[in-house]
């Protein structure tokens, strides 16, 4: 009885006394997280390629 009390508590906090954003400002804020995410993953791409290179020659200098 306590869980189902609890969960019909929480949807009326979120029904009620929640103020949701509004559409428009959901989709700005969605885009930006996208933008930086994609942007961080490029980065972070770029980094390892970078170290790998590194790896690299730094293996073939010490195998001769």
């Amino acid at each position: 009885m306590k869980v189902t009390n609890y969960i019909s508590e929480a949807f009326t906090e979120l029904k009620e006394n929640v103020s949701w954003p509004e559409w428009a400002e959901v989709q700005r804020l969605t885009i930006i997280v996208a933008v930086f995410s994609l942007l961080f993953a490029l980065i972070t791409f770029g980094v390892d390629k970078g170290f790998e290179a590194i790896m690299a020659k730094l293996y073939a200098f010490l195998k001769n």
